[in-house]
């Protein structure tokens, strides 16, 4: 499997770029998830995000949003963070959760990141040296607990 990755900001996205992008979020976090939940909140478009996307051929494979720390309180912010089900177990997340750290550094360096993490995948991004940061809480029915990396 070949991935292309792609770190755009927002201003820079082309509009099929875009779709994918929306489209395979609502398939994995509203439909396969069973998430009723706002997923266009606003933030794709302000302020400095960038889109972090994997591309093998013309298929978005793994996708994640990088908020600016400007507008997230101090914290670069990375969130909804998937691959697509054909991806799966190839080792994409790892590879795309390489990438995230590598592009916060870029665009900010030295800057806190934040990410709210599904709580059975505490020992996962612990491996990138996020640590827990405040008390299990449920989203969508779902346990999450906020994690950093300082």
């Amino acid at each position: 499997m070949t991935i292309e990755w792609v770190c755009k900001h927002h201003s820079d996205l082309g509009k099929e770029q875009l779709y994918a992008l929306l489209k395979l979020r609502s398939e994995v976090f509203v439909v396969e998830q069973k998430c009723a939940y706002p997923d266009l909140d606003g933030q794709d478009l302000d302020g400095d995000t960038y889109h972090l996307m994997g591309w093998e051929d013309n298929q978005l494979m793994a996708y994640l949003r990088l908020l600016d720390p400007e507008s997230q309180g101090g914290d670069v912010v990375i969130g909804r963070v998937l691959t697509a089900p054909q991806g799966r177990g190839k080792g994409l997340g790892h590879e795309m959760m390489e990438q995230a750290l590598k592009q916060a550094e870029k665009h900010w360096p030295q800057m806190p990141i934040y990410l709210s993490a599904q709580a059975h995948l505490q020992g996962y991004y612990g491996k990138y040296g996020f640590v827990v940061a405040g008390e299990e809480y449920l989203e969508d029915d779902i346990p999450h607990i906020g994690m950093r990396r300082a």
